[in-house]
């Protein structure tokens, strides 16, 4: 077998262009599938190896991009859950198929070597009060951010329409009666502080909104603080309107140990639309985020900036579906 065989080399017996090459070696969609696979069956039989290290070198470029998951794994809401890895699986797909890797880590990992050599960093959360975008503003590399716009900042963002969100959901209590609801949900974080907004603002005064701020979205964070309102004030609300699944869940629960039924008596709403959701008992009415879309989103994003080319904040619809609670 031949060895030490050039990318030129490999251009002139493919018949292409060493730029060609270079992208089929890659996975480029740039090239087409047809002459991917001649160029790896050429460089296979010659035995040649793509130096990476050295390409990326040469082009000042490591075709990577760090993901930053602003999400401190708890019990009650471990990394599996289907936020962020809805998110994370539209990015590796589409980072993947235009040749990147994906590095995954978290805000307190960004002076580690793989994400300070990655080419842009792509942001899961903003954190409270906006640290985490701010902390990551401060580097020199291209960034998207999942989350809600902030007003006159230059971020590129991707994100879900949490005040419509919001508002469907209190479209819905208006429609069931309920005008004394709880919010559950910190709204110390941007998106959480948009759906509460929207919510409040649909509501058009047609009711009372008691807000609720645990800092956790966990099961344990929604029904401890439903479950220390009734043992302040007992039954004094009939909807409840939670930041997360998990946080409903939770609320559902503490309701049910005091024989306060759902949604005779109180009527209970989440965000996201997981996998739990539907399996719940009773099946839980939720606002979906189509997040997969999002991780897509978010990849095109960071590879028009990486091209240098413009790119604006984005928001996608979402959908209030609705089931038992």
């Amino acid at each position: 077998m031949a060895v030490n065989k050039t990318m030129e080399d490999l251009a002139k017996l493919a018949g292409v262009s060493k730029i060609t090459v270079s992208r089929a070696l890659r996975g480029s969609p740039l090239v087409t599938e047809e002459t991917r696979e001649k160029v790896r069956q050429i460089a296979e039989a010659q035995g040649y190896r793509l130096n990476v290290s050295a390409r990326n070198l040469r082009m000042g470029r490591s075709y990577s991009v760090a993901v930053v998951v602003e999400m401190t794994p708890e019990k009650g809401r471990p990394m599996s859950d289907p936020y962020p890895l809805e998110l994370l699986g539209g990015i590796t797909q589409e980072l993947t198929t235009a040749g990147y890797s994906v590095v995954l880590t978290s805000r307190q990992l960004l002076d580690t070597a793989p994400v300070q050599g990655a080419d842009g960093l792509i942001l899961l959360g903003q954190g409270s009060h906006g640290e985490a975008v701010t902390a990551l503003k401060k580097r020199s590399q291209p960034l998207v951010v999942w989350g809600a716009p902030e007003a006159g900042s230059d971020t590129v963002v991707v994100g879900s329409d949490n005040r419509k969100g919001g508002a469907s959901v209190a479209q819905r209590f208006i429609e069931l009666g309920r005008k004394k609801v709880v919010f559950l949900g910190d709204v110390d974080h941007a998106e959480v502080q948009e759906r509460c907004a929207g919510f409040i603002d649909a509501l058009g005064g047609l009711g009372t909104v008691h807000i609720m701020r645990p800092k956790a979205f966990t099961f344990e964070a929604g029904f401890d603080g439903i479950d220390s309102l009734l043992k302040k004030k007992g039954l004094s609300f009939d909807g409840v309107f939670a930041a997360s699944d998990l946080l409903a869940m939770g609320a559902i629960r503490a309701l049910a140990e005091r024989d306060v039924r759902v949604p005779e008596q109180v009527s209970v709403i989440g965000y996201d639309d997981t996998p739990g959701a539907v399996s719940f008992v009773p099946p839980l009415t939720s606002v979906h985020q189509y997040l997969r879309d999002g991780g897509v989103l978010l990849a095109k994003k960071m590879l028009a900036l990486l091209e240098g080319q413009a790119v604006a904040s984005e928001t996608l619809p979402t959908a209030l579906i609705v089931r038992a609670t």
